[in-house]
């Protein structure tokens, strides 16, 4: 079997697991999200270096909450160079600063993914955002998390600081191959394991909205006829802008 057919078997028997042992997880976010929302809330989104890639894959997205505000600061992501945010989400600090920017309280939920949960930012963004007295939910592996310690200046890891725990069944280190010829393992898993979790959550969020009789601000495609207008006007209604 080639690699490509493993990779496939591997990750599709996570997926099937992930969703089976997270199922509970993601009713139990999904209820916290649905409660900021019919509170007044905001839903907010975190994530640095690659872990950015699930936080941005619910904002402003076509089949999405309006009601989602972004934290996704470029210096954090890999986008400029890779050994930058690496260094950044280390620094004790950072976040606190960062979420100044943003005006959380008690009636918000905020998401925070990172994949191995030991980092300052990340750590802090939650202890931050619990202070403000906002919910957190934590997505992150704790195959890894729990086999490390943290680099946080409290000695926590995410997961010990989050209302709701998310695990996308990562291995260590992610990638989840090994190959002949190759020294170190290949195939991570923890992305796309994790933008399922985030959809999966969001889409129960809409269905909670529904049954409350609220009409839930869902984003359309642009590039469907109409499409502009509808987003035009969720962004003037929730954002204050359109651009």
């Amino acid at each position: 079997m080639n690699a490509a057919a493993k990779y496939y078997q591997h990750a599709s028997s996570l997926l099937d697991q992930t969703f089976e042992d997270e199922e509970a997880h993601i009713q139990q976010a999904a209820s916290l999200l649905t409660d900021s929302c019919l509170q007044g809330g905001r839903i907010y989104v975190f994530g640095s270096g690659h872990s950015h890639m699930m936080a941005e894959e619910v904002y402003a997205r076509a089949g999405g909450l309006a009601l989602i505000k972004a934290i996704l600061p470029q210096e954090l992501m890999v986008i400029d160079f890779p050994t930058k945010s690496t260094g950044l989400e280390r620094i004790s600090g950072y976040a606190a600063s960062l979420l100044e920017l943003y005006k959380l309280d008690e009636k918000d939920t905020i998401v925070i993914i990172s994949n191995s949960g030991r980092n300052s930012v990340p750590v802090e963004m939650a202890q931050a955002a619990r202070e403000k007295g906002a919910k957190v939910i934590a997505l992150t592996s704790l195959a890894h998390s729990k086999a490390c310690t943290s680099r946080a200046p409290s000695g926590k890891r995410l997961f010990e600081l989050a209302d709701v725990v998310l695990d996308n069944h990562a291995p260590k280190g992610d990638a989840s191959l090994e190959i002949e010829g190759c020294d170190t393992p290949v195939g991570p898993v923890s992305s796309f394991l994790g933008i399922f979790l985030m959809d999966a959550m969001m889409t129960q969020v809409i269905e909670n909205l529904a049954k409350a009789g609220r009409k839930p601000p869902v984003f359309v495609s642009s590039n469907v006829d109409g499409g502009d207008e509808v987003n035009r006007r969720l962004f003037e209604t929730y954002y204050g802008y359109w651009k």
